[in-house]
């Protein structure tokens, strides 16, 4: 659904996300909204019906935002490194702030309300895990790397990128080292295995 948004729809959308990010759809009543924004709560109901689909247009707007953000952090030069680009990728993914982070905490919660309902988690992540095999991809055609299956390569990487940020920024669970060594670690098993 694409909209588009004036001063009033922004301050409702923003007050709507604030509420979702700390306190869950429940809470996220119209007519606290509507006193969250300063607005009247027949100004929702006008502009967005209900209250299910002003939730459903605030997390595409979040989401839109956050996308465009993963973009630019996954994105790559050519000239780019495995090291550095995942380092970079690393380093992007934790300079992140804490309202691109409450993004995805909205959308871990609404897998947990709705799992049969899973759409901002896999918009997410199938973005992280494409650009990702896009650049391993682009490794295995200059033969920096053997070939192996890029997918796979993309999801370990997420999964030991994006999954450890989670941790850290959503849920306070902060390294026993510090990020810089852990991702070096990181990468230097990655890059190097762990064969003798």
């Amino acid at each position: 659904m694409i909209m588009e948004f004036n001063s009033t729809d922004e301050k409702i959308i923003t007050a709507t996300f604030g509420i979702l990010q700390n306190e869950g759809v429940v809470k996220a009543t119209t007519k606290r909204i509507a006193a969250e924004a300063g607005v009247n709560e027949v100004t929702i109901f006008r502009k967005f019906q209900n209250k299910n689909n002003l939730i459903e247009v605030t997390k595409e707007y979040y989401v839109k935002l956050f996308l465009e953000k993963l973009e630019r952090i996954f994105d790559y030069n050519e000239d780019d490194t495995i090291e550095e680009y995942l380092h970079n990728n690393f380093m992007g993914l934790l300079d992140l702030s804490d309202e691109d982070f409450s993004i995805i905490k909205v959308a871990i919660e609404e897998v947990r309300n709705i799992p049969e309902k899973k759409i901002l988690m896999s918009r997410i992540t199938t973005k992280v895990i494409d650009k990702l095999e896009e650049f391993f991809i682009f490794q295995i055609d200059k033969e920096v790397i053997r070939e192996v299956d890029s997918r796979v390569l993309a999801g370990m990487c997420f999964s030991i990128t994006f999954q450890s940020i989670i941790l850290w920024k959503i849920y306070n669970k902060e390294p026993s080292v510090e990020t810089t060594y852990y991702a070096k670690n990181f990468l230097d098993i990655l890059y190097n295995g762990i064969k003798l």
